[in-house]
């Protein structure tokens, strides 16, 4: 119902002159620039909608995609509370996926739409779920990297300018940084265990730590989306500053776990108050983005799976719903 309100609202501004539009855009411009929240029936530029549904929809696809790194090592993890917290853990992204799903219907676009675009293709979701979990302390350096960089980019988001999405962030930035607790836990354990577990740790840290660094995303001056998202305040912060304060945190706690950074050009510049650090390699990036990742394939097709078996789930979910509406009485 609220969708269909939404595509209502949006049909009658195409018929808006263009002095009416201007109007609009000028007044809208000038709530966001003001920090007020844009809200689902607020008028918007086609563009600004366009790029919500980009980013919350990619947002969305990385939670749900990021269950299955993890989910494999559900039944393999080494205790029963280690397995406990695992599966917690996988059930809160779920659940993320869900809040922002919900999010971004509120802007006219359905779930099925949105999940159509991931199964074909034509909808992208973090690079950094295409690598393989090989080894128990990849789910330790997961939690402790991958988590800490995602609350790194999503802290800024609830203050972002569109109010159901900034509202979503707020539980999900609070469970993102119990995931990145329970991560360092594990990275803790592991570095200070048997030398076998160390070298397993540092091994986890040397594979993950350039993924994890080009989860910001490109450059700034190799973003074309970055500089209207910033003017729109869907954006907070460019990657490079989070790229930049994410190296700043990680380092120390690297020094304290007893691990090396996996990076011969990393140094403090004490002029600068900050870490230099090297060049990542773009065109990993680039080819992981097209979706020439270790497993992207495999992550892809588990999805579509998943999505398949679970039909009969939705529509005994949409028959239930449909008789709790009440039959109107013929008179």
């Amino acid at each position: 119902m609220y969708t269909t309100e939404l595509q209502s609202h949006q049909d009658k501004t195409t018929a808006v002159s263009d002095a009416e539009v201007e109007a609009l855009t000028d007044a809208f411009e000038a709530r966001v620039a003001a920090d007020e929240f844009i809200e689902p029936n607020d008028w918007m530029p086609d563009a600004y909608r366009r790029t919500l549904v980009r980013q919350m929809s990619q947002h969305a696809h990385s939670e749900v995609v990021g269950m299955l790194p993890e989910g494999n090592w559900i039944s393999r993890a080494p205790s029963l509370r280690r397995k406990a917290v695992l599966l917690a853990k996988v059930q809160d992204e779920g659940g993320h996926g869900l809040y922002l799903y919900a999010a971004a219907e509120t802007l006219g676009t359905s779930r099925e739409e949105m999940i159509n675009a991931l199964h074909s293709g034509r909808a992208k979701y973090s690079t950094i779920f295409n690598y393989p979990t090989l080894t128990w302390a990849d789910i330790g350096a997961i939690g402790w990297l991958v988590d800490g960089a995602a609350i790194m980019n999503q802290v800024p988001l609830q203050r972002t300018s569109y109010g159901p999405y900034a509202r979503a962030m707020v539980r999900v930035c609070k469970e993102e940084s119990f995931h990145q607790r329970q991560g360092y836990e594990i990275m803790m354990a592991m570095a200070n265990g048997t030398p076998e577990q160390h070298d397993m740790a540092q091994d986890a840290l040397n594979r993950w730590w350039w993924p994890s660094l080009m989860m910001f995303g490109p450059t700034d001056d190799n973003s074309p989306n970055t500089e209207q998202s910033m003017r729109w305040r869907i954006k907070r912060e460019t990657n490079d500053e989070i790229r930049q304060r994410f190296v700043d945190v990680t380092v120390p706690q690297a020094d304290a776990l007893g691990l090396k950074i996996p990076d011969p050009a990393l140094k403090w510049n004490a002029e600068r108050e900050q870490y230099d650090f090297g060049e990542i390699d773009w065109s990993e990036f680039w080819a992981v983005v097209k979706g020439e990742g270790p497993v992207a394939k495999e992550r892809i097709s588990a999805r579509i799976d998943a999505w398949e078996k679970g039909a009969w789930v939705r529509e005994a979910a949409a028959a239930h719903a449909a008789k709790q509406i009440p039959v109107k009485k013929v008179a």
